[in-house]
């Protein structure tokens, strides 16, 4: 029988965070002998947590919501989860949760491990709100063991800021790929070309750009499209309007898919993955996952985006809200022969299996956690 090295709780605003994103690190984690909680709110994947071998704990965190007196509760409902459970070590992912999580440990003498993967819009504009979150991280991020960054400046942000030290900070290269689930796959070389944009349908991931530089690009091109795979969520205000995608798929060029749990299929149908981002991402999983299919892309030089480009090498670097750069872009891309955006995809799969691979960023997690647990 497998000794117990240690109870980890893994939490996270949904459960469908932790399935997609950190699904391998779980069961690195399980397989080294540790015992694992998930706490998260409940939603389709967590029966698949459940059978990986993980107990899930439901907190139910409206992750949008902005009512003080629910998140209050929220952090009581974690403290009493913990304080019942009594984790080794506690190793947290999203906004909400690196900062309720960690002030439920610190009242609680548990170590935690945060993880920061991207500010999102929070800090784009230096209003009440922004600040009031720059209040919070002040006050939880400074009682957290370690916290993992994946880019630089956000790093050297809170580190500004005071809210982490040098020491306490590790950066980390994304989430990392699955390199042996996302092989290169080569799509169809019948002059027709798929463009393809993955992510939550934000406007500040610049898909409003991209729309307005399909219209121009289809006055003076056919054979082309745009797949668009997202959840749509009718809480948010930061999203195109049902009408807007009911109009938008009435034109040829753009065909929206919606959400899809596995994207493989679609991006090994896809020529080029295009993110137009002005969100304050960490890096982004759509990205790498295109490029380990050997996608040429096209995105932002901001925070996160371009850390995985090499520009003119594995794809193009364009400025934020800048829908001419986009355009000119992507008609490089419909001009390319086939052969040259092979080869322009395979420089990305070589920059992820060098940088981005999944096993390395794992096992930086599991260096540090079990130095972390006591005896581990």
């Amino acid at each position: 029988m497998m000794e117990n090295k240690g109870h980890i709780v893994i939490s996270a605003n949904v459960s469908w965070y932790l399935y997609n994103f950190r699904k391998n690190t779980i069961k690195e984690l399980i397989s080294l002998g540790h015992d694992l909680t998930v706490v998260s709110s409940r939603d389709h994947t967590s029966k698949k947590l459940e059978s990986l071998g993980c107990e899930v704990i439901d907190i139910d965190l409206d992750s949008s919501g902005k009512n003080p007196f629910k998140d209050l509760y929220i952090i009581y409902k974690i403290y009493k989860i913990y304080s019942e459970i009594v984790p080794d070590l506690i190793l947290n992912f999203t906004p909400k949760i690196n900062i309720y999580s960690t002030l439920a440990a610190y009242l609680l003498r548990i170590k935690c491990i945060n993880n920061i993967a991207g500010l999102g819009t929070i800090f784009i504009d230096n209003n009440l709100l922004s600040k009031f979150v720059g209040y919070l991280y002040g006050l939880s991020q400074p009682f957290a063991h370690r916290v993992f960054f994946q880019n630089e400046e956000d790093q050297n942000y809170f580190i500004e800021k005071g809210w982490v030290t040098k020491e306490r900070s590790i950066r980390i290269m994304g989430s990392g790929v699955d390199l042996n689930h996302f092989q290169v796959k080569e799509s169809n070389d019948d002059g027709f070309i798929r463009f393809i944009f993955i992510g939550r349908l934000l406007k500040e991931k610049g898909l409003l750009d991209l729309v307005e530089a399909i219209k121009i690009l289809k006055k003076k091109y056919m054979d082309f499209e745009l797949m668009i795979l997202g959840p749509f969520d009718n809480k948010k205000k930061n999203q195109p309007s049902i009408e807007d995608i009911n109009h938008w798929t009435k034109d040829k060029y753009i065909n929206y898919i919606g959400f899809k749990e596995d994207v493989e299929a679609y991006l090994a149908e896809s020529d080029c993955i295009v993110l137009p981002s002005y969100y304050r991402e960490g890096v982004p999983k759509s990205l790498l996952e295109a490029a380990a299919m050997g996608k040429p892309i096209i995105t932002t030089d901001t925070i996160g985006c371009r850390d995985v480009v090499d520009d003119g090498i594995n794809g193009f670097l364009i400025q934020p809200r800048d829908i001419q750069g986009l355009v000119d872009k992507m008609e490089l891309v419909i001009n390319m022969s086939h052969q040259v955006r092979l080869e322009m995809g395979l420089n990305g799969r070589k920059k992820i299996e060098s940088q981005f691979d999944e096993k390395k960023v794992i096992q930086e997690y599991i260096n540090v956690l079990e130095k972390t647990i006591p005896n581990g």
